[in-house]
């Protein structure tokens, strides 16, 4: 029970985490009261750019208090020098990569369509989750498993904005960056669960993020633009929220998975799409139309029946 407690509340920190990005992106109204937002387009350069400010911020954080957290971080961390640790260490680094890619394409799908629609989007991962662990871990989904599935992608569909003349192509460009983020969210996940086996949760997660820092850092040196005349201290403002909540969500979802399992975490996170577009509903006024709500009340309650089957078949096992 603590396993899945634990994932909730990741899910809350990361909704705070998604409308911040959301204000970055786009000019909004905090709560009716303060327009603000709209600091940076909602491009892949401007990504990486948000992405290197929360982990330049993140890395250090969880650094100075990773040995409070988890005494043995550093030796583990040492040891993965080690001959015997290297596939351990590029399993790990590997996650760090795939953490990058599905910032990089979350942050761009927050930035072009509203934030529960994204959000909805990208939880369509606990599908692509419970298929991967079925093809590495043999957890072969039931008949009620797939049915459920499928009722995850109707809502999700339902999510998308019908086609008109106002669609536009940066309107099919967050959706499938929305969804690309869930894809490669699932393989992080599915291979967090595998590196827990050696290596705790805590140490993990600072690898990763350290590894995402590089990468973002190494992106912005490849696509630089002209970065001088950008609003730095709102940025800054956004960047260090979004770095503590990110710390928090990752740290706390990561240490879930170990407990309960990647699939089972991914499930429990189903209540982030609604409380996503529920918070950006009361934060910064972003409305949806009837039928995405009920998209989002789908995917959510597809989602959470997955959670529940889940539930189901581990009591029997024991």
């Amino acid at each position: 029970m603590l396993g899945f407690l634990i994932v909730l509340l990741s899910s809350f920190f990361f909704c705070f985490q998604n409308v911040i990005v959301r204000v970055l992106f786009n000019q909004v109204s905090i709560l009716g009261v303060i327009q603000t937002g709209g600091f940076v387009t909602p491009t892949l350069q401007h990504s990486f750019l948000l992405m290197f400010m929360r982990m330049v911020l993140v890395v250090p954080l969880m650094g100075a208090i990773a040995s409070q957290l988890y005494p043995p971080t550093w030796k583990e961390l040492g040891r993965l020098r080690q001959l015997e640790q290297r596939s351990l260490l590029l399993q790990s680094v590997g996650c760090g990569l795939l953490m990058f890619l599905y910032l990089a394409l979350l942050y761009v799908s927050l930035g072009m369509i509203a934030a529960g629609i994204s959000m909805t989007l990208f939880f369509t991962y606990p599908v692509f989750t419970a298929l991967f662990s079925w093809r590495w871990f043999g957890d072969r989904p039931t008949l009620l498993r797939w049915s459920v599935m499928s009722f995850v992608f109707v809502g999700s569909a339902l999510t998308i904005p019908h086609h008109s003349t106002t669609t536009t192509n940066h309107t099919w460009i967050g959706i499938t960056t929305g969804l690309a983020a869930g894809v490669t969210y699932a393989l992080y996940t599915v291979f967090a669960q595998k590196s827990f086996e050696r290596l705790h949760p805590v140490p993990f997660t600072w690898l990763s993020f350290a590894t995402t820092l590089v990468l973002s850092g190494i992106s912005l040196l490849v696509w630089h633009g002209q970065e001088a005349h950008l609003p730095w201290v709102p940025l800054w403002i956004g960047g260090l929220l979004s770095a503590l909540f990110t710390f928090a969500g990752h740290l706390l979802n990561n240490i879930g998975i170990r407990s309960i399992g990647a699939t089972s975490a991914a499930m429990v996170a189903a209540s982030n799409p609604a409380l996503t577009a529920v918070l950006a509903w009361v934060a910064i006024q972003e409305m949806l139309s009837g039928l995405q709500i009920v998209g989002v009340a789908i995917a959510s309650l597809g989602v959470a029946l997955l959670s529940r089957e889940h539930r189901a078949s581990a009591s029997k096992a024991s």
